[in-house]
């Protein structure tokens, strides 16, 4: 049996990577597994550019096909898989097509209000404090207004990380974010 895809996303600063952890521990599959994005970016070492610049379209789509192609083959040996990563619409062609192939793929993005997401921003040992601030200020607003996208947020500026990862598990159940 195929598995599952669950493309958690957000701006940072929203609970993505413990939501999207929480909610693979929590699935209802035999076997999950939890695809940290940002681990294939540590994986250039020579040319690498920091994703959220302008000039990292072409990296980042590479980027996003390799670890489209690693979800893919873990779906195909029967793994609920779930991806942590910023994967905002403008990257989500890809996962469409799969969709469109018969994958189940769904698109759940986390959001918290600004002040919130800077909150925690300040607080993450994952950068430098002025890192974490400069990708908040750089991945917040484009993850706002997102016309037809706003229906597969969920508001995470009041809730824990259970929460948050009740609320993914309930989103896949209904299938209201799944990608058709």
């Amino acid at each position: 049996m195929r598995g599952r895809i669950v493309i958690v996303t957000g701006p940072p600063g929203t609970g993505k990577s413990t939501a999207a952890e929480t909610a693979a521990w929590a699935s209802d599959m035999e076997k999950s597994i939890c695809i940290r994005t940002d681990d294939f970016y540590h994986y250039l070492k020579k040319g690498a550019i920091p994703p959220h610049l302008p000039e990292s379209d072409t990296q980042n789509g590479v980027v996003i096909e390799a670890f489209l192609a690693a979800a893919k083959r873990f779906a195909e040996g029967g793994y609920d898989v779930y991806i942590d990563g910023i994967v905002g619409p403008w990257f989500l062609k890809p996962w469409i097509q799969m969709a469109k192939e018969g994958y189940e793929v769904h698109y759940i993005i986390l959001r918290a209000s600004r002040e919130e997401t800077e909150k925690r921003a300040a607080e993450r040992s994952k950068l430098d404090p002025k890192t974490n601030a400069e990708l908040v200020a750089a991945m917040w607003e484009p993850f706002c207004g997102l016309g037809k996208y706003e229906a597969y947020v969920i508001d995470t500026t009041k809730q824990t990380a259970a929460e948050t990862a009740a609320a993914i598990k309930a989103c896949v159940r209904s299938g209201e974010n799944r990608i058709r």
